[in-house]
């Protein structure tokens, strides 16, 4: 019998939320065009070079999502959607600590081998609100905000049962596939239920995010994000557009040197018109200010020594507290000359960056393990650029303490460790005797 593959299973699901966000969110599919633009001018440009970090097919397909959850059990329940499609938890990341602080943690769900990223590399960073950090939430309204989470239903049971068929199967059949992505598409699309206005605002003036997250009886997808060869230039052109973009590109700066982690940037929240109920019962139309267009470019996936380098970098530069972009820029600039080799070799010879073994043209060369992750301040950057304040904290309570032994109790899975793996893929690719 036919079978659906998890694999195909994902491809199709990257597709159709797409499809889905640029109905939602026009603008979406403009950053869309944009990045192909620059991504096809940047391989007739470059080459082959322009493909060391992956394929123009992969760059070309690969998009990452972000979606914000309620609650342990919520965060469970797309574990067994996204382990439907051969994604799983890989990393920690604590907004809660990050320079403009958000009251959630968060995993990404996303293929770990290399030949299943090659496949499709889709990739869902997943967020779950900590009501029970008091810098954030008191007791009355952390109790309040449960008791309203534990009264809404995600993901119907029927989704989730064929989700965990298709992982015990490692399949579907196609009509029990379509089934499966018919649900899990409409479980991320944006509900057209009016807000309740009063409880929404109280949520959001402790944090927009919470009130994204806790405010609603659903959830959607917040941004959907393409791949691009050349972020600078895609900031470039679509502010030539006219779109309004965040003041920086989130990351390493732009510089003659190698191409590290990840970049990224966006255009700002866009105001959407919802229905909001009053306390009075009735009902009125407004807007809120979510959600975005995200877009990244991706660089070499470093070593725990290279990461130590680069948050050593990323703390002097903010310590700095430049008032403006540019000024960041160059002072990051400055700082990277300093702190990073100037070549691939370089980081790879100094143990900084994990690299793989190719034979090209009949000789074999070192290329960089391409960092399929994210970065918590990158992260809370774009979320704090795209609202209107950052979240009310009082830094006298006691935080929650919450780590990867958490989120793994809570999803009831293994959660990788990012640099585990590109270890495993680096070693995969031995030297040649």
């Amino acid at each position: 019998m036919d079978r659906t593959e998890p694999w195909q299973l994902r491809a199709a699901f990257a597709r159709r939320l797409s499809d889905m966000y640029g109905r939602e969110v026009p603008a979406y599919t403009t950053l869309l065009r944009v990045a192909h633009e620059v991504n096809q001018e940047v391989v007739a440009r470059d080459g082959a070079a322009a493909e060391r970090l992956g394929s123009i097919a992969r760059v070309t397909a690969e998009r990452h999502g972000a979606i914000r959850l309620g609650t342990p059990a919520e965060l469970a329940q797309v574990a067994t959607v996204f382990a439907a499609m051969g994604m799983e938890p890989v990393g920690f990341y604590d907004l809660r600590e990050a320079a403009s602080p958000v009251p959630v943690v968060s995993t990404a769900f996303r293929p770990v081998r290399a030949d299943e990223l090659a496949r499709n590399p889709f990739r869902v960073f997943t967020s779950v609100l900590t009501p029970g950090d008091r810098r954030f939430f008191t007791a009355d309204l952390q109790a309040r905000l449960e008791t309203f989470l534990a009264g809404r239903e995600l993901f119907p049971p029927a989704l989730l049962d064929l989700a965990a068929r298709a992982e015990a199967e490692s399949g579907l059949s196609p009509d029990d596939a379509g089934r499966f992505l018919d649900l899990a598409t409409a479980a991320f699309e944006l509900s057209p239920e009016p807000v309740d206005r009063a409880w929404y605002d109280e949520l959001g003036a402790v944090s927009a995010v919470a009130a994204d997250i806790g405010g609603v009886r659903s959830t959607h997808v917040n941004h959907l994000t393409p791949r691009v060869l050349d972020i600078d230039a895609l900031y470039a052109r679509m502010t030539a557009r006219g779109t309004t973009m965040i003041d920086d590109i989130q990351g390493p700066p732009a510089w003659e040197g190698p191409d590290v982690l990840l970049r990224q940037t966006s255009f700002r929240a866009l105001a959407e018109p919802r229905s909001f109920r009053l306390p009075d019962g009735s009902v009125t139309t407004g807007d809120l200010r979510v959600r975005f267009g995200e877009v990244e470019a991706r660089g070499a996936a470093l070593t725990r020594e290279g990461r130590a380098v680069y948050d050593a970098a990323v703390a002097e530069v903010a310590a700095m507290r430049l008032p403006t972009a540019a000024a960041r820029q160059e002072a990051a600039q400055q700082v990277w000359r300093r702190s990073f080799p100037a070549t691939e070799e370089g980081l790879f010879d100094a143990g900084l960056a994990y690299a793989e073994h190719r034979v090209v043209d009949g000789r074999t060369v070192r290329v960089p393990v391409v960092y399929e992750d994210f970065l918590p301040q990158s992260a809370a950057g774009i979320f704090a650029s795209n609202l209107s304040a950052d979240a009310t904290t009082d830094r006298s309570e006691e935080g929650l303490g919450l780590d990867a032994a958490w989120l793994a109790g809570a999803v009831g899975r293994e959660v990788h460790d990012p640099f585990d793996l590109y270890a495993a893929q680096a070693a995969a690719s031995p030297a040649p005797a």
